[in-house]
């Protein structure tokens, strides 16, 4: 998958991007025609008192549909492994949209085994 990563207002460190990389390589295993995503990286300097001031947005493009998820951890990591989580889920519901529009028939049939 090609990748984008934005690090706003800091220079991320290669460990932290390898790590995005990786986490989201493996969502091919959900869904194979990933064509790329887009990954923010931001501070929340709002409240510097604050623990969980690493904000992470993550923005996959499919054909036809773009998942987001944002997430905000006391860490990137924790929140990359959140977002990962939510994507999952998107990816999977996804998936399923584009197999019932795919095949309408097998609705008909699974009521008609209902009824039965």
């Amino acid at each position: 998958m090609k990748l984008q990563v934005h690090s706003i207002h800091f220079d991320a460190d290669t460990k932290l991007l390898e790590f995005i990389q990786s986490k989201l390589n493996k969502l091919d295993m959900f869904y194979d025609r990933i064509t790329g995503g887009e990954v923010f990286l931001r501070l929340d300097k709002g409240d510097t008192k604050r623990v969980r001031n690493k904000m992470l947005e993550v923005k996959i493009s499919l054909p036809g549909a773009t998942l987001f998820v944002k997430e905000q951890a006391s860490s990137f990591e924790e929140a990359m492994d959140i977002a990962i989580e939510a994507l999952k889920i998107q990816l999977k519901k996804f998936k399923d949209k584009i197999q019932e529009k795919l095949n309408p028939a097998k609705d008909v049939l699974m009521s008609m085994a209902m009824d039965s």
